[in-house]
């Protein structure tokens, strides 16, 4: 298992240096002066030169790029040009809330796919069949912010039994009660398409195993279909369904964008959305960064798990 993670840590620091060249160069490409867009038109042109050296825009952009990088590696990122503060602090703050409903939102989906696969394959009936499919398709179909909207109009206004957006006051960990009235709109308005998408993918692969000779000669010796899918299937059918759920805990944070906007949660999306809008590129820079490490990072931890559960993988050509 150690051979393998050793194989998989440089192919993943490689993606992380090519993104981070990648980050640094689209900002460049964006037409017009950022120094000049920030300090307005009517600034002088010392006050303009000082902001450009401010944003690391002075020398070649070889030296730029790697004056921006050791930054970040040394956890020094920078100050906010327009929302103020360090960017370390901004993005452990909005890190903070953004994982709170990340969390939330994977426990709830992994939760609703697994009962929905398992119980539609043990039941075996094609009415529920129906039913699963049909949420799954309505799920990835509806978009995030048609789901959040509607979420807020139901459960915040009409009925108003939910808040309709932000976070408590003193905290989550103030009141777990007060705490979860705060997390359920957001997240079951993120967790719905990845429980969809995993849902579906789960249950394929699940009756694709239940095809399988193994599954033959469990049945001939009388195992009931119940142990059959929970022992032997399930098992068998996770490796496929963690990769998929893998890639949906890397769009997490694209959906976090808009879910956090809906709902006033003052998370990674939201920090991003108020970046750009206000053409903080300091800031902007760096969570774009952070958002490839996040997804390298979890690409990589999906392939450790993976290979944890099949063998086949880590051994590769020994196997």
């Amino acid at each position: 298992m150690l051979n393998y993670a050793l194989r998989r840590i440089p192919s993943a620091l490689i993606v992380l240096a090519v993104g981070s060249i990648l980050v640094f160069a689209l900002l460049r490409l964006v037409p017009g002066d950022p120094a000049m867009v920030l300090a307005g038109p009517d600034a002088p042109p010392q006050a303009i030169d000082a902001l450009r050296a401010e944003l690391g825009l002075t020398g070649s952009p070889i030296a730029q790029y790697f004056s921006w990088i050791s930054g970040i590696i040394t956890l020094d990122p920078g100050r906010s040009l327009i929302l103020g503060g360090e960017i370390s602090s901004l993005l452990l703050d909005a890190l903070g809330n953004t994982l709170i409903l990340a969390v939330s939102a994977l426990v709830l989906a992994v939760a609703v796919a697994l009962t929905l696969s398992t119980v539609s394959v043990i039941v075996d009936r094609k009415w529920l069949g129906s039913i699963v499919t049909t949420f799954g398709t309505v799920a990835v179909a509806i978009p995030n912010f048609v789901t959040g909207a509607a979420l807020v109009v139901f459960f915040g206004v009409v009925w108003a039994v939910l808040p309709a957006g932000g976070t408590p006051r003193r905290g989550f960990l103030d009141d777990i009660g007060i705490s979860a009235q705060y997390l359920i709109l957001p997240a079951v308005c993120l967790a719905l398409p990845i429980a969809a998408s995993l849902t579906r993918f789960l249950t394929e692969s699940l009756r694709t195993q239940l095809e399988e000779p193994y599954v033959t000669t469990a049945r001939a010796l009388g195992i009931s279909r119940r142990r059959i899918v929970l022992t032997q299937a399930l098992p068998n059918a996770l490796p496929a369904s963690i990769t998929v759920l893998g890639i949906q805990i890397g769009h997490l944070l694209g959906g976090a964008v808009l879910v956090e906007a809906i709902f006033a949660w003052p998370g990674l999306g939201h920090l991003i959305e108020r970046a750009i809008s206000s053409r903080d590129y300091p800031v902007v820079q760096v969570m774009l960064l952070f958002s490839v490490a996040l997804f390298v990072i979890i690409q990589l931890v999906t392939d450790l798990i993976n290979a944890a559960l099949d063998p086949r993988i880590r051994l590769g050509d020994k196997a």
